[in-house]
């Protein structure tokens, strides 16, 4: 009796050993949560039309948290991974116009270069890299510029949205601070 009493009781202390050492093992979560954008940002709900995903976006959402964005902690003129954490992936359904270029469907790296005067958005088919730091310009499948507007009211987590533009058309919006680079693009 004495010994399945001990037996017991090492096997209730190795469960919560081994409960103890597993729940240690995790890290901890994001401070820059992970967001996805589908254009139409409606896609997901029952659509009359039956139009399927266009575009969608899976990125990571930064905070301002009082610091300067723009020319502070993203620097002008540099390759950025546009937005926080793993550089963005943007799968696109179905081929895409943006300007006069053509991009292909597919899944894509989203990368930017944000300016005073507008924001450079480059599509490279280098995928699964955390930050810009091996972003290689040999990779990139498009490159096309973003026109820049302001708000007056502070955006404070970086956001990427989508809005229908008429018929075929499309803005993909890139949000922060008082920044929003706005890119069209038809299908």
């Amino acid at each position: 009796m004495l010994r399945s009493k001990q037996l017991l009781i090492v096997i209730i202390l190795s469960f919560f050993s081994a409960t103890y050492a597993l729940a240690q093992s995790f890290r901890a979560s994001d401070k820059s949560p992970m967001d996805m954008a589908y254009f139409p940002d409606n896609f997901a709900h029952d659509r009359s039309d039956g139009d399927k995903a266009i575009l969608r976006v899976t990125y990571s959402r930064p905070y301002k948290k009082g610091r300067n964005v723009f020319g502070g902690i993203v620097p002008f003129d540099k390759v950025s991974r546009t937005g926080a954490n793993e550089v963005p992936e943007i799968k696109v359904y179905r081929d895409i116009k943006i300007g006069e270029q053509t991009l292909k469907a597919g899944v894509y790296a989203l990368f930017t270069i944000p300016s005073k005067d507008g924001w450079t958005i480059i599509f490279s088919s280098d995928l699964d890299y955390w930050g810009a730091y091996s972003y290689n310009k040999d990779n990139d499948v498009l490159r096309a510029k973003a026109v820049l507007k302001s708000t007056n009211a502070v955006i404070e987590q970086f956001s990427i949205q989508f809005s229908e533009d008429g018929k075929n058309k499309g803005l993909m919006y890139f949000a922060w601070d008082t920044t929003i680079a706005e890119l069209s693009f038809s299908y």
